[in-house]
């Protein structure tokens, strides 16, 4: 069982929920931040006094207020201390349920457990937790499983990458037409860049491309 914790949420009455699961599984060497940055500080602390956390378990959503923050989510607090601390186990307990987000933190953050914060999340958590510290196995709540198990043909292209990086900084679609066509960069025609955009909003379920366009910047794909 895991011997030193740390839980980042912001949520009072959430964390009290996780460290009474910690007290449960008898683990008392637990600490908490409602700050990602303060979480990160504290793992890197923790590591420069060679007494570091072997367990990680952080929301994703965290509201800043006016305090100013290096580091915004837990996507990319995960993401940090994954690249700080490769070997450390870390649990996502959210209440973000979207296929897309859920399976990237698995495939490019390597999280261990995604709880999805719940009616059933304080017993979910527990066997996460008892799961990533007895084996290798990754845990997720049963809610949203088939995260894992879709599967997608689906592959972006350079052109794809352009279009939406053109729509992030303000350029209208009839202005990338026009872009593409004085670059030579085909498909350029009012069409084909609408069926891309398309297939774009279905795979990452967008509702609109300024939807689109801000889930493709938290995915850091632009």
């Amino acid at each position: 069982m895991f011997k030193k914790v740390i839980v980042a949420e912001d949520v009072d009455a959430i964390s009290l929920g996780i460290e009474q699961v910690l007290k449960d599984l008898n683990i008392v060497n637990f600490q908490h931040s409602k700050y990602c940055d303060e979480a990160f500080l504290k793992m890197r602390a923790a590591i420069n006094q060679n007494e570091p956390y072997d367990l990680l378990i952080s929301d994703l959503s965290f509201k800043t207020g006016h305090r100013e923050v290096k580091i915004k989510d837990g996507d990319e607090l995960i993401q940090k201390v994954r690249d700080l601390q490769p070997d450390i186990k870390i649990i996502a307990f959210s209440v973000e349920d979207k296929s897309y987000r859920i399976k990237s933190l698995f495939d490019n953050s390597g999280i261990d457990a995604f709880v999805l914060k719940g009616l059933n999340s304080i017993e979910e958590l527990k066997k996460a937790i008892h799961m990533v510290s007895t084996s290798d196995q990754t845990f997720i709540s049963p809610e949203v499983a088939s995260a894992l198990q879709e599967k997608n043909n689906f592959e972006m292209d350079d052109v794809d990458i352009q279009i939406l990086k053109h729509l992030a900084s303000g350029t209208s679609q009839d202005e990338i037409i026009e872009i593409f066509k004085s670059l030579e960069v085909k498909p350029n025609s009012k069409s084909a860049i609408e069926k891309r955009l398309s297939k774009l909003k279905d795979f990452f379920k967008a509702n609109n491309t300024i939807h689109l366009v801000s889930i493709t910047k938290d995915m850091g794909i632009i």
